[in-house]
């Protein structure tokens, strides 16, 4: 089992979501989050004044998949996600050792 954490914009979520429902995943968590990387945040002008922003506003995005499910998630997410400009998001895999449903008490795979 996998656990994967997706950084998107906010404004590709739905078409994330629409990508991971039609190809069968199912469950995920959003959190909003901010954060920067290589595109160092913006200037922007309100009233008038210039101010720097440094952290942008993101989605980070949780899916616990089995491994079978590992490539056709990154590939639906990326997809989805993609505009082409700086900014994009990144992905992130790591190892998901153990699950329970807490609802039933399912371990493992049957538990996703």
């Amino acid at each position: 089992m996998k656990l994967i954490t997706a950084i998107i914009k906010p404004f590709k979520l739905d078409e994330v979501y629409a990508a991971l429902t039609a190809a069968g995943i199912q469950g995920m968590t959003v959190t909003e989050a901010r954060g920067f990387g290589r595109q160092k945040g913006h200037t922007e002008l309100y009233r008038g004044a210039e101010y720097q922003v440094s952290f942008l506003p993101k989605l980070q995005i949780q899916i616990a998949v089995s491994d079978e499910q590992l490539e056709l998630t990154i590939e639906c997410v990326c997809q989805a996600a993609r505009t082409g400009k700086i900014g994009d998001g990144k992905i992130f895999v790591t190892p998901l050792e153990h699950t329970v449903r807490i609802r039933t008490g399912e371990a493992g795979e049957s538990a996703l």
